[in-house]
């Protein structure tokens, strides 16, 4: 999957191995493990089959951002990076089709 950021800054923090250790300390391995799941993937639909990725739409205030888990409260906050977001025929998501996405954020939302 072709991943942006959603600034230079945090594109910086996870890239570089350095950085995410000095960032997220014991998070760390967990991080770059699930930016590299995330790489990995050819679509978002992959990461559904992921249990411990627990890859999962958000609602409410963040509706339209998805999450990947990384450790109890700590999430990797991201969207669809396509004009328009893949929808199926009913409105939803259509995770098959999300090749691209834009990191936002690493964060604890709970």
């Amino acid at each position: 999957m072709q991943i942006t950021f959603k600034s230079k800054k945090l594109e910086n923090i996870l890239t570089d191995p350095r950085e995410i250790s000095k960032t997220y300390g014991v998070m760390a391995k967990k991080v770059n493990q699930r930016i590299k799941e995330l790489s990995a993937a050819p679509s978002l639909v992959v990461m559904k089959t992921l249990p411990a990725a627990n890859c999962h739409e958000l609602h409410g205030g963040r509706a339209g951002e998805l999450a990947v888990d990384i450790s109890g409260n700590w999430r990797i906050i991201f969207e669809p990076d396509h004009d328009p977001v893949p929808a199926k025929a009913d409105g939803g998501l259509d995770w098959n089709s999300v090749t691209q996405i834009k990191i936002l954020k690493v964060t604890d939302y709970h």
